[in-house]
């Protein structure tokens, strides 16, 4: 991969307060580590790394606000580990995707970004919805299957299917996405 990339962590601080939300829990709990080790390689090649995330009902883009909003005894654990740091781009989004109604496609424009690295939740919903709008755009697109959660897991395998075969998404695990970057 020679093409500057950029790792989209979306809806990462989430209050997982809906049906089935306990159970998307669950399964991003596992989605955690691989994500964080995705994150300190794109630390380490300088490459952004950016954060999409639901508002709230809040309409600020605003780290603090939003994590004390979404974090309670569920959500509490996988917020701790996974919210943004200083040298994070932090944006919110009004629906499903991470293009539709941010600067997400500008900002990547600026930092001169070909490929987008696709992580989070819900994999059948808000990174599938960004996975296409990222398509429509002409960008390379990457989903480690083991970097996204839905609230069931033939939701997932769906979803990456889709996105592996409509969307021509490079779907590898993790651990072969650190490879193919160094």
């Amino acid at each position: 991969m020679t093409k500057k990339c950029a790792l989209l962590i979306i809806d990462m601080i989430n209050d997982f307060q809906f049906p089935n939300g306990g159970k998307l829990a669950e399964f991003t709990k596992e989605i955690v580590p691989p994500i964080l080790q995705l994150k300190e390689h794109f630390y380490e090649k300088e490459w952004p790394v950016i954060y999409v995330n639901d508002h709230y009902q809040l309409w600020k883009a605003d780290i603090a606000l939003i994590t004390d909003h979404a974090t309670n005894d569920v959500s509490a654990p996988i917020i701790q580990e996974m919210k943004p740091g200083h040298k994070d781009y932090f944006l919110i989004k009004p629906k499903h995707s991470a293009f539709y109604g941010t600067a997400l496609h500008t900002l990547l424009h600026e930092l001169d970004v070909t490929s987008v690295v696709n992580t989070g939740v819900a994999g059948n919903i808000c990174v599938f919805f960004t996975a296409n709008d990222a398509y429509m755009r002409e960008f390379d697109i990457y989903i480690p299957k083991n970097a996204i959660a839905s609230e069931e897991e033939k939701f997932n395998e769906y979803a990456l299917e889709m996105m592996e075969t409509v969307l021509k998404a490079d779907v590898r695990p993790s651990d072969e996405f650190i490879q193919l970057l160094s």
